[in-house]
């Protein structure tokens, strides 16, 4: 496992994966270790993944100062891996609340970036975020499943206060409630780590205006992919993220939760594919 030294000698974790053009990824959470993202639906086929733990997660070092942990801050870990890995420009895909670290690099280095993947990526980089009535219309698409009647109640409870939050409405954030989601929600407690979390979007993380200026200026091709059902983001929401890219593709994975290449993997990797291929994504 490579490992390399950010500015303050914090020492991060790196896994890689598959074969291919390199593709660095940032995990979301916000600050989860990057093994729940597995091999991305199969896209170690033809891309070699470089799987980022951000300080504090997986196997990455705790740093000395938490306030370290916080998004805007670890634009400099990221920069430092891309001068680690040699890339004059890189392709980056980013899924969740690691969309926000994505689109604060892309503003500060937009000359680095090739091709920017944001995977059902929370937009708090841009002042928007996902509200409780967005989450509840989600939830709604999901009646008939046979898990919701038990679900719904503890699902109400948490979008009136987020200190309710019960495991019993995990299944609101998959596609599908299988054996893989299942097994990939049950690992989420001992991969996150919470603390740093509370840090991660803290006062001071974010300036959305001077964010949205910056990324006018990003001439790199964007893919902005929403699942169907997914809550955080929604689609309409995802879509106005994409509107902040001056060269941006949108497209909505149908069934798809906020884990979309475990909900259908051929679909996603085939369309990630695609798009950092420079070619034109199915059904365009």
């Amino acid at each position: 496992m490579p490992t390399f030294a950010a500015p303050d000698g914090t020492r991060l974790a790196l896994h890689v994966r598959g074969d291919g053009p390199p593709l660095v990824v940032l995990p979301g959470g916000p600050m989860r270790a990057s093994a729940y993202l597995g091999d991305l639906g199969g896209l170690t086929e033809r891309r070699r993944l470089h799987l980022l733990d951000l300080r504090g997660t997986g196997d990455s070092e705790v740093p000395a100062d938490p306030a370290t942990y916080r998004c805007d801050r670890l634009v400099d870990d990221v920069e430092t891996l891309r001068r680690h890995l040699g890339l004059e420009r890189m392709d980056l895909l980013a899924h969740s609340a690691g969309g926000s670290l994505a689109m604060l690099y892309a503003a500060r280095h937009p000359e680095r970036v090739a091709r920017l993947v944001l995977v059902t990526a929370i937009p708090w980089a841009l002042g928007c975020r996902p509200t409780a009535e967005d989450r509840l219309a989600a939830a709604l698409l999901r009646r008939g499943e046979p898990w919701f009647d038990g679900a719904f109640p503890a699902f109400e409870a948490w979008l009136r206060d987020p200190a309710e939050y019960d495991p019993v409405v995990s299944p609101f954030f998959h596609g599908r409630w299988d054996a893989a989601a299942i097994a990939h929600d049950a690992a989420a407690d001992e991969q996150c780590n919470d603390a740093a979390a509370e840090v991660y979007g803290s006062e001071g993380a974010y300036d959305p205006p001077a964010t949205r200026a910056a990324l006018a200026r990003c001439a790199a091709p964007v893919l902005v992919l929403a699942g169907a059902l997914d809550g955080g983001p929604r689609p309409d929401l995802a879509r106005r993220a994409a509107e902040a890219f001056p060269d941006a593709r949108f497209v909505v994975q149908p069934g798809a939760g906020h884990y979309p290449w475990l909900d259908d993997p051929e679909w996603f990797s085939e369309h990630v594919d695609a798009f950092l291929a420079g070619a034109a994504t199915p059904g365009d």
